[in-house]
């Protein structure tokens, strides 16, 4: 790759330098190539760990991350099926976020403890940990182990920092059923694989076509990546997703719960009594992926026995389009957080067509052991059901939400009379007015339930505080009785803190535990004494991951559309910049937005206390060249009074772009001539289209993008019209239909193997194609 002096005196893109590589590749050019070391550091950069807070905010759990995996894992082989994507030779996921070592913080002293009886770990043979997950009694950590080609049961006893294996049998991760811990704390449920089938071979004859049938009902389905696609594929995807399910005792016992089958969902009732199940079943779809194959949902005892079938539920390929659709029948069906052994879900009342004008949309309904007569109804909802958290107590707030105009409400319940009171209703865009969402904690069977004091009348609320100068985290004390609030916490500058968790001393909030950053200083967590002024307790000492871009000059900058919507941005600029200096070559990397709101829209989305991590894809890497960086400029794209935003996409698109553009021209900063605009996936749709209708930008790079959207013609985005019903709005959006307009240098960089519902990789090789065939 060409390098760049430090200034670059002249607008020389590497997209450009990019195109003309692949439109021209020679023998000395092929392969894969080095970046400059200043590049090559930062993606090199070590990774900050990850953390996770045990029961009773006593340790810890530190989960070191990896940098970037090597080519040669990544090319491991890879099976696509059913919109999953795994390895056949670990029966697990083909790409994970796994950590590659652990260690233990106390939260009281920040002392740590480090752990050992793990394998060996060297370049050659890296720790692969994933699933960590704390026991209720918080005395253990599970998690997973990758040993040779088989994910094994580990446990972590957080008393003496020693590991080892839980037992000696191989995990099937394909459906991602992670080892759940008992109630009681004794053992995991763990998903085997089923030992002695040999994968299905291909025939090299075929036996005859893929058929498939439609009998004329509607039946329409946004676009899918790996799909089954025959015989073959089902047969393979029965292989590797069926497992066996088993109750493995921290003493060694093991016991099996029903027959293999297609695990998808599985986990114990807070009594430990119980354990729900769903399995998939025949017939599959190549249509849509294993998430609406048909389900059977079922209730088994410790003893592997069933004792009650909750749903036997059909495939789901005729889910209606309007957004907030649901299939019908039985759905989100899991245990309640606060009872032993009680069945919770919610059924569609509109036949889970969002399209259809009804006063009642949901039915939320409850069923305890032993599953026997009829379920009781624990509330009726006019807008779509968007799940519910229990409280110790008679006490639980439901969510409901509708996608038409953004309404969002919570309903205090009291289950045992069904009793529910409106808590709260407003825009769930606008952040202004968000109050924040109740803190939870894990009750002694380790299901999340609300944080509460003062017997049940009080909760503790955690919000970003969105605000005109920033986002500024908060926690409040609400008083259920008389819903007045009491600022706990509030973050202040020169930091962006935000609250993890309020712990109590006796029945009351005493401490927070939270994650606090600033523009020099990476996160680290802290603990803070909410009865004092005292000065917050530093546990966790993580240090700046790319010294070489400490203390970057940024700006949260503020601005108008022509139309007067407020737009908001960050700008950075390169190291040592002056004014005197004269404008810079500038990138903005963006992604558009919809509201039904100009007010919502006009918000400001960001803190200027951020930390910015610059990783190995940031746009922040610019810097290093000398460039300025516009970051997330906002261009919403705004539907009011019951338009729809996308009827003036492109107007609205190129408008807030005009907006930025000059503004940082404004500011002495940007060289209008030396602009590059970019963005990934939505943000690579809109780079086509500013360059096909602007004259805004000197070149362009889009990054996994769609660019005709005839080819996602059941909806795309925040687009729920089909083709067929808006064929104007899918013309006037594809940049490919104005390819002929693109004049400017656009780089188009695609993922080979994109999984992403709509962004097939022939989107970016055809649009390539257009504009290459039209001269550009």
């Amino acid at each position: 790759m060409r390098r760049s002096s430090t200034r670059p005196t002249s607008f020389v893109p590497a997209a450009a330098i990019a195109i003309a590589l692949v439109a021209a590749p020679t023998v000395a050019e092929d392969g894969y190539r080095l970046p400059s070391q200043p590049l090559a550091d930062i993606v090199d950069a070590p990774t900050t760990p990850r953390v996770s807070i045990g029961p009773g905010q006593e340790w810890m759990l530190l989960q070191d991350v990896p940098g970037l995996a090597s080519i040669s894992e990544l090319a491991e082989p890879e099976l696509r099926l059913a919109g999953s994507r795994i390895s056949p030779r670990t029966f697990g996921p083909s790409r994970s976020r796994s950590s590659s070592g652990l260690s233990l913080v106390e939260v009281a002293t920040g002392s740590t403890r480090e752990v050992t009886g793990l394998p060996a770990s060297s370049a050659a043979a890296p720790l692969v940990i994933e699933n960590a997950s704390w026991s209720p009694d918080g005395r253990r950590v599970g998690f997973t182990l990758l040993q040779g080609d088989r994910y094994e049961p580990w446990v972590l006893d957080v008393a003496d920092g020693t590991a080892k294996r839980l037992a000696d049998v191989r995990l099937n991760l394909t459906a991602r059923v992670a080892p759940i811990w008992l109630p009681d704390s004794s053992g995991m449920l763990l998903a085997e694989v089923v030992a002695g089938e040999k994968p299905p071979e291909r025939s090299l004859v075929p036996t005859g076509p893929v058929i498939e049938e439609t009998a004329g009902r509607k039946a329409p389905a946004r676009t899918y990546q790996d799909l089954l696609a025959d015989a073959h594929d089902e047969a393979q995807f029965e292989h590797y997703f069926t497992s066996q399910l088993a109750i493995h005792s921290l003493d060694g016992e093991r016991k099996t719960l029903g027959a293999p089958g297609i695990v998808w969902d599985a986990g114990p009732s807070p009594s430990g009594q119980y354990v729900l199940v769903e399995t998939l079943h025949r017939p599959f779809s190549y249509q849509v992926p294993a998430s609406r194959f048909p389900r059977r949902i079922e209730v088994f005892d410790r003893d592997g026995g069933k004792v009650h079938e909750v749903a036997d539920l059909p495939l789901q390929d005729a889910v209606p389009m309007a957004f907030g659709s649901v299939p019908t029948g039985a759905r989100s069906v899991h245990w309640r957080a606060d009872a032993p052994a009680t069945l919770i879900w919610v059924e569609a009342l509109d036949g889970g067509d969002a399209g259809v004008a009804t006063e009642e949309r949901d039915r939320l309904f409850a069923l305890a052991a032993p599953f026997e007569g009829q379920p009781t109804t624990l509330a009726t909802l006019g807008l779509r059901y968007a799940g519910e958290t229990w409280a110790e107590g008679d006490l639980a707030l439901v969510r409901s939400i509708w996608w038409k105009d953004r309404t969002l409400r919570v309903w205090k319940l009291q289950p045992s009379t069904g009793t529910k009171e409106l808590l709260e209703e407003r825009s769930y865009e606008d952040r202004y007015s968000d109050p924040g969402s109740p803190d939870t904690v894990r009750n002694e069977a380790g299901f999340p339930v609300l944080l509460t004091a003062d017997g049940g009348d009080t909760l503790f609320l955690i919000g970003q505080g969105a605000s005109p100068e920033g986002d500024r985290p908060f926690v409040d004390r609400l008083d259920l009785r008389s819903g007045d609030t009491t600022r706990l916490f509030h973050s202040e500058a020169p930091y962006y803190e935000l609250p993890v968790q309020v712990m109590k001393d006796g029945g009351d909030a005493r401490w927070l535990l939270t994650r606090r950053e600033s523009r020099e200083q990476p996160p680290n967590y802290f603990l803070r004494d909410l009865a004092s002024d005292t000065p917050p307790r530093r546990l966790t000492n993580f240090e700046h991951p790319t010294p070489q871009l400490a203390n970057l000059d940024k700006e949260l900058i503020k601005y108008q559309r022509a139309d007067g919507v407020e737009l908001t941005g960050t700008l950075y600029l390169p190291p040592g910049w002056t004014p005197a200096d004269g404008p810079v070559p500038t990138v903005m990397w963006a992604y558009p937005r919809e509201f039904k709101s100009a007010d919502a829209a006009s918000q400001v989305r960001d803190s200027p206390y951020r930390f910015d991590r610059v990783n190995y894809w940031s746009q922040l890497l610019w810097l290093t060249k000398g460039w300025a960086v516009l970051d997330d400029p906002a261009l919403p794209i705004v539907g009011e009074e019951g338009e729809e935003p996308n009827d003036t996409y492109v107007e609205q698109l190129v408008a807030g772009a005009k907006a930025a553009v000059d503004e940082v021209v404004r500011r002495g900063v940007a060289d209008p001539e030396r602009i590059a605009i970019g963005g990934h996936s939505y943000g690579a749709f809109m780079t086509a289209n500013l360059l096909a209708h602007s004259d805004l930008f000197a070149t362009g790079i889009a990054r996994s993008g769609a660019y005709n959207r005839t080819l996602t013609p059941f909806g795309f985005q925040a687009e729920e019209r089909s083709f067929w019903v808006a064929p104007e709005i899918y013309f006037a959006m594809s940049p490919f239909m104005h390819a002929h307009k693109i004049d400017e240098p656009i780089l188009f960089i695609h993922g080979a193997l994109d999984n992403n519902s709509g962004t097939f990789p022939m989107q970016s090789e055809r649009m390539y194609a257009a504009v290459k065939g039209n001269g550009g």
